[in-house]
């Protein structure tokens, strides 16, 4: 088999929105090579290992398994991040939390930075890649997360600066960092629990339901983090969260009370996306 049939293999087999993106992807991946090479050879004939290989992921993928999963990687904020099933995948909603918080960390003078719920590290290693003289330290409660931020710190060379840490939100986190913290950002769980079997296969699935699920009105995580970031921030700090399109006016209500220069900013779909105060 040529990897031009090969590919039109992988488009027939796949259920998917994007079968012939998905069936290049893990055909480059198998063979360690860009897209482009399988353009420049798409007359070339696979050998039997390569075909083998392949035909395993496309069976995967066509079961549902996010190739992200299958591949072992994802791409975020033009930073290869290593993934595995366990963490939440990172998305390119997520880049404009990220960047939203680059933008104002020059505020902050070595800034002081806490990520809840780590996940892939995504947002903990890119905010220590770009903001120089950072301090992150990276908290999150289940093992596969902690093992993953500490690998992909180490891949991207942070991990002098990228402290991962066990806990139960901010818990574990070192007591003598109470009222030192310049910026706390958090992607958390933000989907309410009846919505979640209306998502995606390749979502509700294979993703972490723990990483998903924000109980009944999906805001549970946010008003804990909101209030026990009171303890940590520094007054004028920095709190940034990623929401769901349809949380601006809940997420207004829980930090006015303690929160000032509250703003929205929404998505490359017109969505509100981001949260952003600062602390009173």
């Amino acid at each position: 088999m040529t990897i031009l049939e090969a590919i039109r293999y992988g488009i027939q087999n796949i259920n998917s929105d994007t079968p012939q993106l998905d069936a290049e992807v893990l055909l480059s991946s198998v063979l360690k090579k860009d897209r482009l090479y399988l353009i420049i050879h798409k007359d070339d004939i696979l050998d039997n290992e390569v075909l083998e290989r392949y035909k395993e992921y496309v069976e995967r993928r066509k079961k549902g398994e996010p190739v992200a999963y299958i591949i072992n990687k994802k791409e975020f904020y033009g930073y290869e991040f290593y993934v595995e099933k366990g963490v939440l995948i990172p998305r390119p909603d997520t880049e404009i939390l990220v960047e939203e918080v680059i933008k104002r960390s020059g505020e902050y003078e070595n800034p002081v930075i806490v990520d809840v719920g780590c996940g892939s590290g995504a947002i903990s290693v890119t905010l220590a890649k770009e903001i120089k003289g950072s301090r992150v330290f990276a908290l999150d409660l289940m093992d596969i997360p902690i093992k993953v931020t500490k690998i992909n710190a180490k891949r991207l060379g942070v991990e002098d600066r990228v402290q991962v840490i066990r806990s139960d939100i901010f818990e574990n986190l070192n007591k003598e960092l109470e009222g030192r913290v310049d910026i706390i950002v958090s992607n958390p769980p933000y989907i309410r629990d009846e919505v979640i079997p209306t998502l995606m296969t390749d979502v509700k699935d294979y993703e972490p339901y723990e990483a998903l699920s924000g109980g009944e009105d999906g805001l549970i995580f946010y008003r804990r983090i909101a209030k026990e970031a009171l303890k940590y921030l520094k007054r004028d700090g920095l709190i940034a969260f990623e929401i769901g399109f349809d949380q601006r006016e809940e997420l207004f209500n829980i930090l006015s009370k303690d929160y000032k220069d509250i703003e929205c900013i929404k998505d490359l779909a017109g969505l509100d996306r981001v949260i952003l105060a600062r602390r009173g």
